[in-house]
């Protein structure tokens, strides 16, 4: 909110450059850690990892501590609040020189991080003075402050040669105090509080600051500040152990190259406002990121030897970037990320005047999370690659996603206020004379769906509907694969010279379901709030992290179990996936075909289990990437195997499959809904019903698919399991995608029944195989239990929409038969999919199931016992509320009492 009174000229001034001055200083003392660090690491002899904790923990203090001190600048006044926090931050910084140990350094290194909160509030106060025409003009020239990170790198190592970092961090702290002293006594209360204070308004309650947070574009705010502000700090922080280590120079000549690099990034910030108020954020935020990605690919290419055949013999050379090149190259992202941190505040004041302290204290502390997160993974990956330039790659891909985010949102935005305009263009302009835009055009937005409309079904919706399940299929395929990839992976890890235990390695088996479960509770509302089209496309997206992951990890006997527990938990983005995909799909099909829809896309989307189990074992026996995939591993027996392959060789096939999403599919208009308006699932008693026959269903089909290759190499080792494993994921997922159509005929609670019933059955039969030491009996039990789960997944899911829809008819009796059929969608969606992520539990439990049985008793029988018993619960249940006479569904499956609230 601005002033209606204008303030002077000298007023504004002198507030611009006090703030400056003032955060200058502060930033000065928040990368202090960047060069005392090194002394304090040698001091007491830290590790990498516990030095990155160190340098890192000033800024997420830092960073927390901005959404809460933005808020009080808004309701305290710029004046006060800034004068207090550096003061304290002082005293922090001098309680470094009695810190004796690793955790009271840490504890000193939290308090030291206050110095990092000062940017949002100097960002609030000098907004409160300038007209919204040149607030990115001021703001630029207020984060110019970075610059103190360089004053730091520059100054504080011949600080340390002089007076040891003791002195170092003496002298800081006495400067920031005496600022924060001089802040008060010289600084004047910004036009708005001042004015606010005199007429006695109260100032904004917590709920109307907070209130802009919900909305999506400040969390793509966010991510640009993660990186053009977080990267910024954290490579401040990294540069010179990395200048030390690469180019092998001392830390005077570290700190000058890292101070050249802080400069570029700090005091061309000014310049990025003017360019912000003279040719708008948006257009600075494009150069920015876009000479950011060259800059940082340059940065991210090693050292690398080549060696060319050429005509006359072979042609070696190598690429390799020196010390000043690099430090030219870094000069240049500097500049950008200026331009970009400059661009992203501009921003904010423009979309929320009134509410600058909370939406920039989020994004600010978003961007100084990044400081935070940031160097911990360079150091991460430092260790899981052993390539120093893999730290400028994530920043690479960071980027790129941002980039990407941007521009798909401005597209976005550009369609909602001319879309038809828009969808009748031709794609090239030569193309104009021929172009019939009544036939090419595709709108990805439909707004009108009426699948129970026969009509509108045959002439549109039916072509709309298959073209979205036939995208979504793959993508729930290589889902699924990625998700259940551990369970190769981790049979064959001994083998290739990772020390783990028995019980580590059913960790690593169970963790991706457990996660994958966890994250189905998230995703299972993610399609109505952000659309089927932009999720699907994320979402598949997402799966390159764990692949790219597993592919890297594997390479190196050395790396830690703690890399391969974070792995495990990413390839839960692939079983996470299940559950948007179901209630994506679910909204495009009528009552009549929703069994037959959803058993082909869950169905055929479990496939991606068993299809993995084929083709990993195949792929790593060959380097089907050459010298790009890495070097093969050595076997205990001579062999070879490239088992980073069972990662890599599902890239290309994301990609593909993203793009295929993102051009392919379709949002619905009727299928927005809010969380709020989904959360009423919660109150519904036949979701939690539902989750307890999915969990006996699809949990049991994704518990025996991670399992059941370690299980069977444990019980029968003298037989090569993994040549048989994929038969029975296959099997589930054939019998998934055929069923379907048999729920819709017979109804789906009578089907389930009946397979509890087989189930019970079949544990038998494994538990005899067991016994009796015959492989073949415990293979055909497993098959059998693997056929009948397929069946279950489908005809549970069939019951769902069947069950609600007389649901809301009883509970809601008097809205109209279209107000009915939309919530019984959107709820039967969301139940979908919450049943999904829990069900998914079930892939966690039965592998750690098997574990915990194994370690008590030396076998996994009593596991199996548990599951018969759980079986015979969910029989129970399904009688005795749904196909009972009386039950729920009784009078349905029977062609009787069909609901009232959708005519066929």
């Amino acid at each position: 909110m601005t002033s209606p009174v204008t303030p002077n000229r000298s007023n504004q001034v002198r507030a611009l450059w006090l703030s400056t001055i003032a955060f200058t200083v502060c930033f000065a003392v928040w990368t202090l850690f960047s060069i005392i660090g090194l002394s304090i690491r040698d001091e007491l002899a830290l590790s990498e990892f516990e030095y990155g904790v160190l340098i890192a923990t000033p800024v997420l203090t830092g960073s927390l501590t901005r959404l809460i001190l933005g808020v009080w600048t808004e309701r305290y006044g710029g004046r006060l609040v800034f004068s207090i926090q550096m003061v304290l931050a002082g005293a922090a910084t001098f309680a470094l020189t009695w810190a004796d140990s690793y955790p009271t350094f840490l504890l000193a290194a939290l308090g030291v991080g206050l110095a990092g909160g000062s940017f949002i509030i100097g960002a609030t106060y000098v907004t409160k003075w300038y007209p919204q025409a040149r607030q990115g003009t001021a703001l630029g020239v207020f984060g110019m402050g970075n610059a103190g990170a360089a004053l730091t790198t520059f100054l504080a190592p011949f600080a340390l040669i002089a007076w040891g970092w003791e002195g170092v961090a003496e002298i800081w702290a006495a400067v920031v105090a005496a600022t924060g002293i001089l802040f008060y006594l010289l600084a004047k209360d910004d036009p708005d509080f001042a004015a606010r204070r005199a007429q006695g308004i109260a100032a904004p309650s917590l709920a109307e600051q907070f209130a802009p947070l919900k909305k999506l574009q400040v969390w793509r705010f966010s991510l640009y500040y993660f990186f053009v502000f977080g990267g910024f700090v954290a490579l401040a922080l990294w540069l010179p152990y990395y200048l030390v280590h690469v180019y092998e120079v001392d830390v005077r000549t570290a700190g000058i190259a890292a101070a050249i690099f802080s400069l570029a990034a700090s005091v061309f910030r000014a310049y990025g406002g003017v360019l912000s108020d003279r040719f708008g954020a948006r257009a600075v935020m494009y150069w920015a990121l876009g000479f950011s990605l060259l800059f940082l690919f340059m940065l991210s290419y090693p050292p690398t030897d080549y060696v060319i055949r050429g005509k006359h013999g072979p042609i070696a050379f190598s690429t390799e970037i020196g010390l000043w090149p690099f430090v030219a190259a870094l000069f240049g992202l500097g500049f950008f990320m200026s331009l970009g941190k400059a661009a992203v505040f501009r921003h904010i004041p423009i979309y929320y005047p009134n509410h600058v302290g909370s939406v920039g204290g989020l994004v600010g502390m978003i961007g100084g999370l990044g400081g935070f997160v940031l160097p911990i993974i360079f150091g991460a990956l430092l260790d899981l690659t052993g390539i120093w330039t893999s730290a400028f790659l994530l920043l690479f891909l960071i980027v790129l996603v941002s980039i990407s985010w941007m521009h798909l949102s401005i597209r976005a935005m550009e369609r909602q206020a001319q879309g038809v305009a828009l969808d009748r263009l031709p794609n090239f302009p030569e193309l104009s004379d021929v172009h019939d835009p009544d036939r090419t055009v595709m709108p990805h937005l439909v707004d009108d769906w009426r699948p129970e409309d026969p009509q509108f079904w045959k002439d549109k919706g039916r072509r709309i509907a298959t073209r979205n399940l036939w995208v979504s299929i793959p993508a729930l395929v290589l889902a699924f694969a990625v998700w259940m990839v551990w369970s190769v992976v981790v049979a064959q890890l001994p083998s290739i010279g990772f020390a783990f235990a028995q019980d580590q390695l059913f960790w690593l088996a169970a963790l991706p379901a457990l996660s994958g479960a966890t994250l189905r509770i998230f995703y299972s509302f993610m399609v109505p709030i952000f659309g089927g089209r932009l999720w699907t496309t994320l979402s598949t997206a997402s799966l390159l992290v764990p692949a790219l992951g597993i592919g890297y990890a594997v390479q190196n006997p050395s790396t830690p179990y703690l890399i391969f527990v974070v792995l495990a938990l990413l390839c839960g983005l692939g079983g996470a996936n299940f559950a948007s995909s179901m209630a994506n799909i679910s909204f495009f099909f009528p009552r009549a075909e929703k069994g037959r829809a959803m058993g082909l896309n869950a169905g055929l989307g479990n496939l991606g289990v068993s299809i993995m189990q084929f083709l990993v074992p195949l792929a790593i026996t060959a380097g089907v990437f050459g010298a790009l995939g890495g070097p093969p591993q050595e076997l205990s027996n001579g062999g070879r195997i490239w088992m980073q392959n069972a990662g890599f060789i599902w890239v290309p096939f994301i990609l593909a499959s993203t793009m295929a999403a993102w051009l392919g599919m379709n949002d619905l208009a009727d299928a927005r809904a809010s969380f709020r308006e989904q959360a009423v699932i919660f109150t519904r008693k036949h979701n939690w019903v539902m989750c307890l026959l999915y969990v006996g269903t699809f949990g049991s089909f994704i518990g025996y698919s991670a399992g059941f290759p370690l299980l069977s190499g444990l019980a029968f080792p003298h037989v090569n399991a993994l040549q048989f494993v994929f038969l029975g994921p296959l099997i589930g997922a054939l019998s998934r995608a055929w069923s379907g159509g048999l729920a819709d005929r017979i109804g789906g609670g009578r089907v389930t029944f009946w397979v509890f019933a087989s189930m019970i059955a079949s544990v038998l039969v494994v538990i005899w195989g067991l016994e009796n030491s015959s492989f073949a009996i415990f293979f055909a039990g497993f098959m059998a239990l693997f056929f009948f789960t397929g069946i279950g997944n489908s005809s549970t899911f069939q019951m769902i929409p069947i069950i609600m829809r007389k649901e809301i008819a009883r509970l809601h009796p008097n809205d109209s038969l279209d107000t009915q059929r939309r919530q019984s969608e959107r709820e039967s969606a969301a139940i979908v999919a919450f049943t999904s992520a829990i069900g998914g539990y079930g892939g966690f439990f039965i592998p750690k199931a098997y574990g915990t049985s194994i370690g008590l008793t030396g076998a996994p029988t009593a596991a199996l016992w548990a599951f018969l018993a759980f079986y015979v619960l969910c029989l129970f249940v399904t009688w005795a509320v749904y196909t009972r006479r009386g039950g729920l569904l009784h009078d349905i499956e029977r062609g009787r009492g069909l609901p009232a609230a959708l005519p066929a």
